[in-house]
């Protein structure tokens, strides 16, 4: 299975941080917010990840190279302009193939087993279903959640509900319809194949945080530096 790691937001929130530098390589616990992606990716048994960028993109190329230091090999998918999640996928699908992949937000950090995900991608091409994603419990900043979880099944409605964490194995037929080169929200096809009964889904209950902000980059710095003394 392949990997992506989406990395071509602009990091608005993170500012004036990522005026300077993209925010894939805002540091914390010593190693840029990517390397550690990166780490246990490898870690996890993955060897080929796609890295998607726009602003500053080519500082992130420039940071990685080819993966060959990660012990992976980093293809890129570079946008004139961010094209959104879903948009992001589907530019790049040409470089994660025909089979499921594993999507990764490049700003969020999880602790969670990424090897525990690798059977998802062969039990969504024997069952036909479009995504599995890893919910975590509502962090303060999002309390009202975004789907419910009822079983192993995803719904865009109902209580109660969980978070997204940014983690999921997709079939690359869920990004077909969308025109290459064209910005597309990951929320609406999430929706529609949860309407479908197509999206599965696991709770999470592990470190999970959304790095969005200053202040958060500083907690994970932090947690970090503490896990690795």
């Amino acid at each position: 299975m392949r990997a992506m790691i989406l990395a071509a937001g602009r990091g608005e929130r993170m500012r004036p941080l990522t005026d300077a530098c993209p925010k894939p390589l805002l540091v914390a616990g010593g190693r840029p917010l990517i390397a550690w992606h990166l780490e246990r990716l490898r870690a996890a048994g993955f060897t080929d990840v796609v890295i998607n960028h726009a602003h500053l993109g080519t500082m992130i190329e420039a940071a990685l190279g080819d993966g060959r230091q990660f012990g992976l090999h980093i293809a890129y998918s570079a946008e004139a302009e961010a094209l959104e999640t879903a948009g992001g996928i589907r530019q790049a699908l040409a470089l994660l193939g025909d089979a499921p992949f594993l999507v990764v937000n490049g700003d969020v950090f999880c602790d969670a087993d990424l090897a525990a995900l690798r059977p998802v991608g062969a039990e969504l091409a024997a069952t036909g279903d479009l995504a599995h994603l890893v919910m975590v419990p509502n962090p303060d900043h999002h309390p009202g959640g975004d789907f419910r979880l009822d079983g192993d099944r995803l719904h865009r409605d109902g209580e109660p509900r969980l978070t997204f964490s940014g983690i999921g194995v997709y079939q690359p037929t869920m990004f077909a319809a969308i025109a290459a080169g064209t910005k597309a929200p990951l929320g609406p096809l999430l929706r529609e194949a949860m309407d479908a009964g197509r999206v599965l889904g696991a709770l999470y209950r592990g470190y999970w945080l959304d790095v969005g902000m200053p202040q958060r980059l500083a907690a994970l710095d932090r947690h970090l530096r503490q896990v690795i003394e």
